[in-house]
């Protein structure tokens, strides 16, 4: 049976089984539409919370970045998996003990403001549409390759099942499809890894033989071969940085930071029970999201030495394209892999100089990897199962986000507080159903590929709800004036350096006319430190928050008496 048909076949399956999913957990109310009634278990929290984690960025970008990047490519790695250590552990008791499932709702009542609440959604909305767009354009990428279609309607198709079972069965249908949507992905993930890294080294654990000997008797080492194939072909070394500390640093920590602020994270530890089962699901997830982080930088280098290999040929001089293995002639079609015979001889050849005749998208590689290592047909088709539920899972956390902010918050707190439940149902839906189209486009013309536009969501949450969040917390006499200023004067500095340096005047995107030598995706920290101290100096010369709201935080700041919270 050849790829496409097991691809329909395996991609059609999983479908069925979302769908099967959302009608049989349809929200009958607005608290199962927004967290699941409080109900779910914490093991199938755990896996639903490391599905929504876990986006296109983290299945399908990110070992393509490190693969490309080495070293450098780390920073997603730390400042991801720190990131959510940092929500779990530091922020998540005291936000479920608040008992707000959203961060403008938290925003709201902890700074006694409709206008601290109103500029937390429009936050919350421009965020994660800056996410969304990377799961769409990752749907489309997978679907191009995979299904044989353009990526405008991969991305159409994707948005038909989103829509079907977010918008019918909102958190409550999104956390059992999570559950279901991690089996595939992960599966998806290990498998391809798992059979790479016996025929490479001998070794059934891939992080084991990531720093293993290759079992072809040579006795070198996989990162030693990579290292040598690099520096000979103008790449710099594997495992050598050429980013400079300082760039390093503030990636990671907006990436952390970033992590800690996203809002489509932080509601799930509202649909448990209780507090003591929000912190139990937060270990299970960590231990899921493990998984796949763990295995990521196996799979980049297993990709990036099989790559150079069957393109530079046995010899290392080039492969003549008539004779070019499959998976390049596959991924040409969807323009994400381009030849330009540049010596005239007919042959390919991939290097990091002006030899370098391939053009190779980086979000390619994971997608790629079964077909460069000449895996069966069934494992390809499976790896595209998974692509798709890590990109659908994490838009449909993301689009509730949006639809809670826009009908809960935006307009039950604010602008219509006496519509019914139905009412309120209804417009979500309404909101949900919008938001999929603004989110389509999004993935049709993205802004970047697929981890860069996710990094620069993380800045923009890292310089706009981190610091309100931490300091509503552990900052009693932290005001609204204080937040609402930190929030607006945050989210502009970072939107404004990543939109001048990416999109209005793109030639300047080079270290040496970064501020400080920062780049665009690591901007959010600093934007997150000029929203500490603007909020911090503005805090100081208003009034002081209200004593009933001092003494809230001050209760808050005690996570205890599991379940006596509630998520209302």
């Amino acid at each position: 049976m050849d790829i496409q048909t097991l691809t329909f076949l395996i991609v059609g399956a999983t479908f069925a089984i979302y769908i099967g999913i959302a009608i049989w957990s349809r929200a009958g109310s607005t608290h199962d539409f927004y967290v699941a009634s409080g109900g779910v278990n914490p093991v199938a929290n755990g896996m639903a919370t490391a599905a929504d984690w876990m986006s296109a960025a983290s299945f399908i970008s990110m070992a393509g970045l490190i693969s490309f990047m080495g070293y450098d490519g780390a920073v997603y790695l730390m400042g991801w998996t720190g990131g959510y250590v940092l929500l779990a552990l530091c922020l998540a008791p005291y936000l479920r003990k608040f008992g707000k499932f959203t961060v403008p709702a938290f925003i709201g009542d902890r700074y006694y403001s409709n206008t601290a609440r109103t500029v937390a959604v429009i936050c919350a909305v421009f965020v994660s549409f800056t996410y969304v767009a990377g799961q769409m354009r990752g749907v489309g990428v997978v679907f191009s390759r995979f299904l044989e279609v353009d990526i405008t309607t991969g991305v159409i198709i994707g948005m038909a099942i989103v829509f079907f079972y977010a918008v019918l069965g909102g958190m409550k249908g999104i956390t059992y499809t999570q559950v279901a949507q991690y089996c595939v992905l992960i599966c998806a993930y290990l498998v391809p890894a798992i059979f790479i890294s016996i025929m490479m080294t001998g070794h059934v654990i891939p992080q084991i033989g990531f720093g293993a000997e290759l079992s072809d008797g040579s006795g070198t080492y996989l990162l030693d071969k990579l290292d040598g194939l690099s520096t000979e072909l103008g790449f710099a070394e594997y495992t050598s940085g050429t980013k400079s500390t300082i760039d390093v640093f503030f990636i990671t920590a907006a990436l952390m930071v970033g992590t800690a602020g996203l809002p489509h994270v932080i509601v799930r530890f509202f649909t448990v029970p209780k507090v003591r089962d929000a912190r139990k699901s937060a270990g299970w997830a960590l231990l899921f999201i493990a998984l796949l982080y763990t295995t990521a930088p196996a799979i980049a280098t297993f990709a990036r030495v099989n790559m150079i290999d069957t393109i530079n040929g046995p010899d290392a001089q080039g492969t003549a394209y008539e004779e070019a293995p499959s998976w390049i002639t596959n991924w040409e079609s969807t323009g994400l892999i381009a030849w330009e015979d540049k010596n005239g001889d007919g042959k390919m050849f991939y290097s990091g100089d002006a030899r370098n005749e391939m053009k190779i998208d980086r979000d390619i590689m994971v997608l790629a990897n079964p077909e460069i290592a000449d895996l069966p047909a069934w494992v390809i088709a499976l790896v595209a199962a998974g692509g798709i539920a890590a990109a659908l899972s994490t838009s449909a956390g993301l689009l509730l986000v949006i639809s809670t902010s826009i009908s809960h918050d935006l307009l039950k707190r604010n602008l219509m507080p006496n519509i019914s439940d139905k009412q309120e149902l209804r417009y979500a839906r309404i909101a949900s159903a919008v938001a999929i189209c603004i989110a389509g486009y999004l993935g049709i013309n993205p802004p970047g590929f697929v981890a860069q536009v996710v990094a620069f969501a993380f800045g923009l949450a890292a310089s706009s709800f981190f610091p309100a969040i931490i300091l509503g917390i552990f900052s009693k006499k932290m005001n609204k004036e204080g937040a609402i200023a930190g929030m607006i004067s945050g989210i502009t500095f970072t939107a404004a350096y990543i939109i001048y340096f990416k999109f209005i005047n793109p030639a300047a995107n080079t270290p040496e006319n970064w501020w400080f030598g920062i780049s665009p995706e690591g901007i959010g920290t600093l934007g997150m430190l000029l929203n500490f101290a603007v909020a911090i100096v503005v805090a100081r010369f208003t009034s002081e928050a209200p004593k009933a709201v001092q003494e809230m935080v001050a209760d808050i700041r005690f996570p205890k008496g599991a379940g006596e919270a509630s998520a209302h």
